[in-house]
């Protein structure tokens, strides 16, 4: 892609709402544009790339285990969510509305109900099970106080999974299946995260685990041990503190976090709720065992910034950069540059590496800011060395700059990518 064709409009100016980092540079960089500052917001073609590749991500580990993707509707009929009893525990946060018919509708913040009947109407008999049905899809949460940017917006992005069993037993085993699995989700994403015991809070069941990605900036206060990998929200851990010993023998501290998913052992709280049932094996009516499992999928770029960035901008891990490789041509009156520019442009498409190539009129300070503020892992620039046979390789994490000779630049390349 080049530069000059592509909508990015980088700012210097820090936006009077944003505190956070990743909602800084979210927003400087041209990845997303705020609607009205009221928690919703635009993405712009360089933040959808990357939302579509974080969806990827989870897409692909999800359906490796044998999940099934699904597509539900955004709007909710009101009378499943009264069936459930939820319709007045969520309060304000419900957006709730009529059509021309006075039909009650709300617009979806989370999707048991809904997933529940679509099973409840599908799957009759226990050969049908087990079932692990997700969506990753538009929620929407009337938050009292929207902030923070993507990390508590009104709008947003989620996966949510919901398994169906005919026993306690296999719906444990699902669970823990579904834990495994978005570890890989978040170590593919470059994330250093935390599982920790937690509150089921609004969505019920009798046990939950929150994915934490470990950030000064996080919400949560989580203990954690460095020896092993046991974490708990301090809310469900209330007795332990700083400093006491680990069941591995090594000291706990403390820590901050940001909730980027959540699981949960369900067992009947919403089949019994609906009479959401199967005929088992015996022939008789039986109520569907649940486990339901959930990722803030446009929380995750907030996430990953959040733990990746500098003074200078965003520093995307490599599963979630908007481009692999950034060519930049310092001065685009240089034919030589040029050329070379668009050489190496071409041969690393050609290659299937997904290239950036900035030949804009802008001048190089210029152009050099905006590499730093979008944070593409790697870039080479083609500048004046280019006289002495030389150009330079720039790794974005720690501005690490190497000088290599323009006879070795493609194999130097070819061999990262």
């Amino acid at each position: 892609m080049r530069f000059s064709k592509l909508l990015i409009p980088t700012s210097k100016e820090i936006p009077n709402d944003a505190t956070l980092p990743s909602h800084i540079y979210l927003i400087r960089g041209g990845f997303i544009q705020s609607v009205g500052g009221s928690g919703l917001y635009n993405f712009l073609p360089l933040g959808k790339k990357i939302l579509d590749k974080v969806r990827n991500v989870v897409k692909e580990e999800l359906d490796k285990v044998g999940c099934q993707e699904t597509s539900l509707s955004f709007i909710t009929p009101t009378a499943l969510w009264e069936e459930s009893g939820r319709a007045g525990e969520y309060g304000k946060e419900l957006l709730r509305f009529q059509d021309r018919k006075d039909n009650d509708y709300l617009l979806s913040p989370t999707n048991e109900e809904a997933m529940v009947n679509l099973v409840r109407q599908t799957v009759k008999s226990y050969k049908q099970l087990p079932l692990n049905l997700y969506q990753i899809n538009l929620k929407f949460r009337d938050e009292i106080r929207p902030r923070f940017g993507l990390m508590r917006g009104r709008e947003f992005l989620m996966k949510d999974g919901y398994s169906f069993h005919a026993s306690v037993e296999d719906m444990q085993r699902e669970f823990n299946l579904m834990e495994e699995t978005y570890k890989k989700i978040f170590t593919r994403l470059g994330l250093n995260f935390r599982v920790v015991q937690a509150d089921s809070g609004q969505i019920g069941g009798d046990g939950s685990k929150e994915f934490m990605i470990l950030a000064d900036s996080g919400e949560d206060d989580i203990i954690v041990c460095d020896a092993c990998d046991f974490g708990a929200n301090v809310e469900v851990a209330k007795e332990s503190k700083e400093g006491d010993l680990c069941q591995c023998g090594a000291p706990l501290r403390m820590t901050k976090g940001i909730e980027a998913g959540h699981i949960f052992q369900l067992g009947t709280k919403y089949s019994e709720a609906l009479n959401a049932t199967f005929l088992n094996e015996g022939g008789k009516a039986q109520a569907f065992e649940m486990g339901t499992y959930g990722i803030g999928v446009s929380r995750l770029l907030a996430g990953i910034i959040e733990q990746n960035h500098d003074d200078k901008g965003c520093i995307w891990t490599q599963e979630s950069a908007p481009f692999a490789l950034q060519i930049m041509i310092s001065n685009i009156k240089d034919e030589n540059q040029v050329a070379l520019g668009e050489k190496l442009y071409a041969l690393m498409s050609d290659k299937g590496v997904d290239v950036l190539l900035d030949e804009r009129k802008d001048r190089f300070g210029a152009k050099m800011k905006d590499y730093e503020l979008i944070g593409v892992p790697f870039a080479v620039v083609i500048g004046k060395n280019l006289t002495e046979g030389m150009v330079e390789f720039v790794t974005r994490d720690g501005m690490q700059k190497e000088s290599v000779s323009v006879e070795s630049i493609v194999d130097f390349l070819l061999e990262r990518f």
